[in-house]
């Protein structure tokens, strides 16, 4: 988790994207929406703020919209992907699909 309690995830659907804004940049998890999934693309992390959980708020971001909506989440991206295989309780809430490595 992230030392900076003021991180806010914030979903921007036209720019297909959350973002975090923090002191090195703007954290970001592209996605893209194909029908009833969420494909999870790209996380990129401004090299001073990684190792400070925001990468994981990010995935945990588009878990809840997948839940709220009741999407599937498509982890291309290898950060999500990891995130996810190392947080198997999601599973119980959202259908994951996870494409071939």
């Amino acid at each position: 988790m992230s030392d900076d309690r003021r991180d806010v995830v914030v979903d921007e659907p036209a720019n297909n994207r959350f973002v975090v804004e923090q002191a090195g940049g703007l954290a970001e998890l592209v996605y893209r929406r194909d029908g009833d999934r969420l494909v999870l693309v790209h996380t990129g992390v401004p090299e001073k703020d990684r190792h400070r959980g925001v990468a994981g708020l990010l995935v945990q971001a588009a878990v809840e919209r997948a839940v709220k909506e009741h999407l599937t989440l498509v982890p291309s991206c290898s950060y999500a992907r990891k995130w996810l295989q190392d947080h198997p309780e999601v599973e119980t809430s959202v259908t994951i699909e996870w494409p071939p490595s």
